[in-house]
């Protein structure tokens, strides 16, 4: 027992010291956390040498990963970008397991079942890494942001159903498949007949206590763990499926807050895991497969769901974007692969395949994503293809009369609801930029003349008549993107004025350097306004009550049109 805690002890420092690396040199985490396990494993150190506790330690991680998994699924995203999510997500997923499954038969001499593994590997993104570097950039909302959000949901269903089958099958054979299956609609039915008849009262109750909330809700993880167990699955896909129920009870985003803790510490676990099972023996007999399997990932995925976008109507920019986001292989192929590997499925070399190719697309993908529109703009002529007739109402978003207008808002889900406000107050005429659909839609039932589009687009920015716009007013706080807008403008319009945003007092000092006529600093203003809000009140309690009666006088105006209220929880 007291080795089990040592070990654990281990794990975890050697991945946190990694992980501190990483973060320092603006490093993937996920790959960090692997190179520590591996640092401390058998391959490295030899601090952690007892195979076992390693099998142990990752299986829990595995549960507790996909319990959170389970809370955070929301189905109902899935209805927001349609058919592309459903049938083009797993017109993906088959297009590349089939190519997976006829590598490791023709290249390697794989069984059947390897060669199942195999293409179950790279045909699933990182809904993790991909979630949070776009969480980072605010980019979840955005059109593409929810194609890939739709795609990422419809492959953690089908890695899900991967899982339950593989961990009961022996070979591929139908009637194995078809047993799997009933013992899954076993488990459902049981899961749904306790969430619709037991959960409410149970939870409603534990509610009451945040303490016995979380309590309840980790033994909910382990009831189903075991009964999922008992009926020859893993303890995996019980937890998932707990998980799930619970995502329909009304204290869901409290669990996920009081479970999250506990779920980073075991990833980390499992993670580190994952580098500790890592085998430095016949590295040289997976060389060629991991170049082969490389490409594959980082090149023909992402062609074929531009190809995939494209035949959905999507233009070339949503298509790339939501491409290049997706290229890496997933947190559920390394669980897929540590499965196998426990039920003796996969050799050690197949899984030492599957974590050097996870930690280089995941690393990759890290890059891509952080420079998505410099890529785009570089491959931007050869991606012609890739335009459809539909491209340019789509990327435009909202058929706009190409006229002049006195003022341009470039965002308005930030600040821009009170600039809108103002413009409408004095008559000016006023053409919204937005890259959040929802905003969109929205702007054009107030018949508000408005784009889809990015900033960071300058081809937005060309098709403009901006001769006699007065003013631009952007509230996106990218620098680089600003820069860019300022350039763009100034070179057609030299009289007009032009403000732009920052979180940093370093670039607002580079923008005005620019040309910026004024920077907004959010949190500046904030401070200044609270302070002048102090000077008026003066101790005089009348006056804030007039103060904030007049501030839910705006929030309701804002609810009352949707302004903030559409956000969804971070992943």
């Amino acid at each position: 027992m007291v080795n089990v805690f040592f070990d654990i002890g281990i794990a975890i420092i050697a991945a946190t010291f990694v992980g501190y690396l990483a973060r320092m040199f603006k490093q993937p985490i996920i790959p960090a956390y692997i190179i520590g396990g591996l640092l401390v494993g058998p391959a490295g150190l030899r601090l952690i040498t007892d195979i076992e506790t390693i099998k142990i330690i990752s299986e829990i991680g595995i549960a507790f990963l996909l319990f959170v998994v389970g809370l955070e699924l929301d189905l109902k995203k899935l209805k927001d970008i349609g058919l592309v999510a459903v049938f083009g997500g797993s017109m993906q997923i088959f297009i590349l397991f089939v190519i997976g499954f006829i590598l490791g038969k023709a290249g390697n001499g794989f069984t059947n079942l390897q060669a199942a593994y195999i293409g179950l590997m790279i045909a699933f993104s990182s809904t993790m890494v991909v979630i949070k570097l776009l969480s980072d950039k605010r980019e979840v909302d955005t059109l593409h942001g929810r194609i890939i959000l739709g795609i990422l949901l419809m492959e953690d269903i089908f890695a899900i159903f991967a899982i339950a089958i593989l961990s009961s099958l022996g070979e591929l054979g139908g009637s194995f498949v078809v047993l799997s299956i009933g013992k899954a609609a076993i488990l459902l039915v049981l899961a749904v007949a306790l969430s619709r008849i037991l959960f409410p009262t149970i939870f409603k109750i534990a509610a009451k206590s945040k303490e016995m909330l979380f309590l309840t809700s980790i033994a909910t993880c382990f009831l189903f763990a075991i009964f999922a167990h008992s009926l020859g699955f893993s303890i995996a896909i019980g937890a998932f499926l707990a998980g799930v129920l619970l995502a329909n009870l009304p204290y869901n985003i409290e669990i996920i807050g009081r479970v999250i803790p506990v779920r980073d510490f075991f990833a980390t676990l499992f993670f580190a895991s994952l580098g500790m099972q890592f085998s430095t023996t016949n590295l040289g007999a997976i060389i060629l497969p991991l170049a082969i399997l490389t490409v594959v990932v980082i090149l023909f995925k992402p062609f074929l769901i531009m190809v995939i976008n494209k035949m959905f109507g999507y233009g070339k920019r949503e298509s790339f974007r939501s491409a290049i986001s997706l290229a890496q292989t997933s947190e559920f192929s390394l669980i897929i692969m540590a499965q196998g590997l426990v039920l003796g499925h996969v050799s050690q070399n197949m899984f030492t395949l599957a974590i050097i190719l996870a930690m280089v697309t995941i690393s990759a993908t890290a890059y891509f994503i952080r420079y998505d529109s410099k890529i785009y703009f570089s491959l931007s002529k050869y991606l012609k293809p890739f335009e459809t007739r539909e491209s340019a109402a789509r990327e435009l978003g909202y058929p706009y009369e190409a006229k002049e207008y006195q003022a341009i808002l470039v965002g308005y889900d930030r600040i821009g609801f009170n600039i809108l406000q103002k413009m409408m107050d004095l008559k000016k005429s006023l053409l919204v930029i937005d890259f959040n659909p929802e905003i969109i839609k929205r702007l054009m039932r107030m018949k508000q003349p408005c784009i889809y589009g990015d900033v960071a687009d300058l081809e937005i920015i060309e098709r403009l008549n901006l001769k006699h716009t007065e003013i631009i007013i952007s509230t996106a706080p990218e620098a680089r993107d600003n820069f860019g807008l300022i350039k763009a403008f100034k070179k057609k319009n030299r009289k007009g004025l032009i403000f732009v945003t920052s979180d940093s007092v370093d670039d607002a000092l580079e923008l005005y350097r620019r040309g910026a006529d004024y920077v907004i600093l959010p949190h500046l203003l904030g401070g200044r306004h609270v302070a002048l809000l102090l000077e008026q009140i003066n101790g005089d309690l009348s006056k804030l009550l007039g103060q904030k009666t007049s501030h839910i006088r705006e929030l309701l105006s804002r609810k009352k049109l949707g302004h903030g209220v559409h956000r969804k929880k971070k992943r």
